[in-house]
């Protein structure tokens, strides 16, 4: 029992562990990008089409790591290029992620899906539950803490992380001493745009390897909250996703154990959750100042 609960919290987590780092490293470059709903949504349609017409979930994965790109390009030349208002944008990238992505998912409503090929290590994945929670998952599992380990390594012991977090804290400064604070932030926006597309094609590859219009379900929004959970730190987005994974997974195992307490309620506790967290670190000034960038949410505009 508690090793299929364990399982499940893994699929779960893996989506928003994987949009929440991406995030992580946009906002530690000065932007907040409030689309990442509608990127994950694109790389979901785009990464089951591709694999289902091909056959080939690689090709699905990396079609949608493309179109998550894609959508965080058009946001990055709005907001950096044409210095529109951050907030706005990201919200109309969503709502255009969420209505281009059921015209381009309408022919695909019902259609098998390709499941992700778990993988198999000899010997370890046979160690009875130890073998299926750590040796028998998915690659995009693994992948998912390779990230974690690249950007906290990248943002803190890489002079490309402290340029980064220079331009976060304080671009003015950052493009006197010579850099592109526009071109660093372009950079920054398509590895969060990759990251919400491959969040994206997890869910439509193997959360749940099919397509559903709108299944995302609020989880770019989540990944969103993990950021300022995770006080912007790559490691503690790992806690807060598989915190907020158990969460969202508490709902079909209390069902399966018939517990007294309403279906809406239980699947409503994510939400719940989310807004819970951010209601706590606002009301903690200090806690909500502790590694925010500085220039988070600014418009840059380079001196002429």
């Amino acid at each position: 029992m508690f090793e299929a609960v364990l399982l499940t919290v893994i699929t779960a987590a893996t989506p928003l562990l994987i949009a929440a780092v991406g995030e992580l490293v946009v906002e530690r470059s000065g932007v907040l990008n409030l689309g990442v709903e509608g990127m994950m949504i694109m790389g979901a349609v785009i990464g089951f089409a591709v694999a289902n017409q091909t056959g080939s979930g690689t090709l699905g994965v990396f079609a949608a790591v493309g179109a998550g790109m894609a959508m965080s390009a058009l946001f990055a030349v709005l907001v950096l290029f044409l210095v529109a208002n951050q907030v706005a944008t990201g919200l109309a990238l969503t709502i255009l992620g969420i209505g281009f992505s059921g015209m381009i998912g309408e022919a695909f409503i019902g259609v098998p899906g390709l499941d992700l090929p778990q993988l198999y290590i000899p010997v370890l994945s046979e160690i009875p539950f130890i073998g299926p929670v750590f040796f028998q998952q998915d690659a995009l599992v693994y992948i998912s803490f390779a990230l974690v380990a690249l950007v906290a390594y990248g943002l803190f012991r890489t002079r490309v992380g402290l340029v980064l977090r220079a331009v976060g804290d304080n671009h003015g400064s950052a493009h006197a001493l010579g850099y592109s604070v526009v071109k660093i932030r372009f950079m920054a926006i398509l590895f969060g745009g990759a990251c919400a597309g491959l969040a994206g094609a997890y869910l439509s590859l193997a959360y749940t390897p099919q397509w559903v219009e709108n299944m995302t379900a609020g989880r770019g929004w989540i990944a969103l909250a993990l950021v300022v959970f995770s006080s912007w730190l790559p490691l503690r987005v790992v806690v807060g996703a598989y915190l907020f994974g158990a969460v969202s997974v508490l709902n079909l195992h209390a069902q399966a154990l018939e517990f007294d307490i309403p279906s809406q309620l239980l699947s409503s506790l994510p939400y719940l959750a989310t807004i819970v967290v951010l209601v706590l670190i606002s009301a903690n000034r200090r806690l909500t100042l502790v590694n925010t960038p500085a220039c988070l949410g600014k418009p840059f505009v380079p001196d002429r």
